[in-house]
């Protein structure tokens, strides 16, 4: 819908309530050219934080150590590490190689 400059100030707050009903945006005009635009404001969502409070449930002692023998206290967990340390090796002889060549 376009408007003239004079008519929306004479009509300003029921457009704006018309707007905000049905999300019509209305461009006003001042000698035939466009110079503002009222549109519908999305409400802004509220804030990630604190977003999922009252969601979890703790069940049982969430403090106290867990029992038993852990891989990472034993130091046996190496070999989840071989394929990347051997990847990361790789890469390092490979940039060594480009910067080389350049």
């Amino acid at each position: 819908m376009k408007i003239p400059a004079t008519e929306f100030k004479a009509k300003c707050l029921k457009l704006m309530d018309r707007v905000a009903k049905t999300g019509e945006p209305v461009v006003i005009t001042k000698r035939g050219r466009e110079v503002a635009r009222l549109i519908h404001v999305e409400p802004e969502p509220g804030s990630l934080f604190g977003y999922m409070r009252g969601t979890v449930r703790f069940a049982g002692d969430v403090a106290t150590p867990i029992e038993g023998d852990w891989s990472a206290l034993r130091g046996d967990e190496d070999y989840l590490y071989e394929e990347s340390r051997a990847a990361r090796s790789r890469a390092r002889v490979s940039a060594k190689r480009k910067a080389g060549k350049a």
